[in-house]
């Protein structure tokens, strides 16, 4: 691409802005982002984003919120960018990061494109479908915002996404957001060999939640995951209360003593579907 070139069609105020949010390696911008750059007032700014928004120059994303449309594209008017880096300026772009279904994309812990961007924040935050994107947010405390790595969402752009341990415990906390219980199994069946056990442990132990702590002690165990100790520190924060293993489905089948769940999956099925 010749920035030069087609900066030239662009006017004076518009090659500035252009220029300056390509130099900051970031093509998201907001009101204030060109009040600050082109020096010009909050009406004045609103109205000149307007019109490059009818020029096809940027894609209005939610009120306030703007992209720039890459020059490659042509005529195309509607650009909606990289979703990951999308879900950051949606939730704020500050305390959240990538999560569920989509962290499990980014860590190979899937087999299917998902079609939900997710991520977690401690906001209430409600969904929101851009250019048929559909974008979820999953509350979470702010004091469980750990376990969280960078990740290059483009050349220029990083986002803030649960690392491979944290996202199994999501998935045992929230299957509902990755397809349910046996598919978060089948990608910590997927990545079992570089998932750290310790690490995971000490995640899960400082989540607290009993649910997460029994299912993640029996997929440890049904895995035959080689961890000596660790499937004992989840098992001594046990209470006598019983969780089912999949809460998307029936409260039904077996009662399994060992980890306090109610296995409305049996073994059997998961290790048939995981191997598929």
């Amino acid at each position: 691409m010749n920035n030069d070139e087609n900066l030239k069609t662009l006017g004076s105020q518009a090659a500035r802005l252009v220029t300056e949010l390509y130099e900051r390696g970031g093509t998201v911008f907001s009101n204030a982002d060109v009040e600050k750059i082109t020096g010009l007032g909050p009406k004045s700014a609103r109205n000149f984003v307007a019109s490059l928004v009818h020029r096809g120059v940027v894609t209005r994303l939610k009120p306030g919120l703007f992209i720039l449309v890459p020059f490659e594209l042509g005529r195309e008017r509607e650009f909606l960018g990289n979703p990951l880096v999308l879900a950051r300026e949606l939730a704020g772009g500050s305390d959240y990061y990538v999560s569920h279904a989509s962290a499990m994309e980014i860590h190979r812990m899937v087999t299917q494109p998902q079609l939900v961007t997710f991520a977690s924040t401690p906001r209430a935050i409600r969904p929101r479908t851009v250019l048929g994107t559909e974008f979820r947010f999953v509350r979470c405390k702010a004091d469980h915002l750990f376990g969280i790595a960078d990740y290059w969402a483009t050349k220029t752009e990083r986002v803030q996404v649960s690392d491979l341990e944290r996202t199994v415990l999501d998935g045992l906390k929230q299957s509902e957001h990755c397809g349910g219980f046996t598919e978060v199994a089948k990608g910590f069946w997927m990545r079992r060999e570089d998932i750290d056990s310790g690490r995971l442990v000490d995640y899960a132990l400082r989540l607290d939640v009993g649910a997460v702590i029994r299912r993640l002690g029996f997929l440890l165990e049904l895995f035959d995951v080689d961890a000596p100790g660790e499937a004992e520190r989840l098992h001594e924060r046990l209470t006598s209360s019983y969780a089912v293993l999949d809460p998307l489905l029936p409260v039904e089948g077996k009662y399994f003593a060992r980890w306090r769940l109610r296995l409305n999956v049996g073994p059997e099925e998961i290790k048939s579907v995981v191997r598929t």
